[in-house]
């Protein structure tokens, strides 16, 4: 096994881990294992009984996979936890961590098309088993599906004439690699060009990821398998995804539903930022929320 710090650099390590309040025994899921940083922190806690099992549909992660039999591996998206936590027999945990940002490795690997700063295929699957990458979105999607996750995902503040623009243009030419992508959305830029192309980028990135209906179901497993009184701790990155976290905690739902039944408690009132001393050594860690919440029923 390599160094894991080539994969991802954890963020809110210490207190992430805190937050599920780890009993020696438990047994607890790390739902993207990413790096696996915090999955490492996790079984330095845990007992010789205790047990871990680690998400990550993304098969690169795994290089990081330390030997260690108490570590179970799921190479599945963390949306479908309850569904193989069964698969081991497994109905009830004491607590579940995920870290819903990319990781450093997919950002700087130019070939998975996350990044702004490299020249790479248009792809960003996070799962390479999936069929629709951003290059298909960009080439099929209709102006209003298109002008959607701009919009909704991307909050670019001129998503019509960015949709309109691609719609218009992608018939001249072919959008496969992110230089191409820049180059096309060029004349429709506005404002900070960097922060512009980031909104673009992620609003394609929730897309073919599926980002916020995944989070949403994953959130709802999380409530149903965990034991009363065991712990959720979720890390995000942007404030959609945030906004869908604090909404569930307290609401036990949605904006869109009417009839639900809150399950957790907030354990801290606001989210857990990142330290002064964290963000000058990892950058990427500004924009990240910690919030923890216990299961009550």
């Amino acid at each position: 096994m390599g160094d894991p710090t080539f994969y991802h650099t954890s963020v809110l390590l210490n207190e992430s881990v805190d937050g599920l309040a780890i009993k020696q025994d438990g047994i607890y899921v790390d739902a993207t294992f990413g790096g696996g940083g915090h999955s490492r922190a996790i079984l330095e806690r845990l007992g010789a009984d205790g047990k871990l099992f680690a998400f990550d549909q993304d098969a690169d992660a795994w290089r990081n996979k330390p030997d260690d039999a108490r570590l179970v591996p799921v190479t599945e998206n963390f949306r479908y936890i309850r569904r193989f936590l069964r698969l081991h027999g497994v109905r009830e945990v004491d607590g579940i961590l995920a870290d819903l940002g990319v990781s450093s490795f997919q950002f700087d690997t130019a070939e998975r098309g996350f990044s702004i700063r490299y020249d790479g295929p248009l792809d960003m699957r996070m799962d390479k088993r999936k069929e629709k990458s951003a290059a298909e979105i960009l080439r099929t999607y209709r102006e209003d599906e298109l002008l959607r996750i701009f919009e909704q995902y991307g909050e670019v503040r001129n998503a019509k004439q960015l949709a309109k623009h691609i719609v218009a243009e992608r018939s001249r030419v072919a959008v496969k690699s992110t230089e191409a992508l820049k180059a096309m959305i060029g004349p429709v830029i506005r404002g900070n060009p960097q922060r512009y192309l980031a909104q673009v980028f992620q609003a394609l990135r929730i897309e073919v990821n599926e980002e916020l209906d995944t989070l949403k179901e994953f959130l709802q497993e999380s409530a149903a398998v965990l034991k009363t009184g065991g712990r959720l701790s979720v890390i995000t990155f942007h404030s959609l995804e945030d906004r869908v976290v604090k909404q569930f905690i307290k609401r036990g739902m949605w904006d869109e539903q009417e009839d639900a039944k809150p399950l957790l408690k907030q354990v801290t009132a606001k989210p857990v930022e990142p330290t002064e001393q964290e963000m000058k050594k990892n950058p990427r860690a500004r924009s990240a929320r910690l919030r923890i919440a216990e299961k009550t029923a």
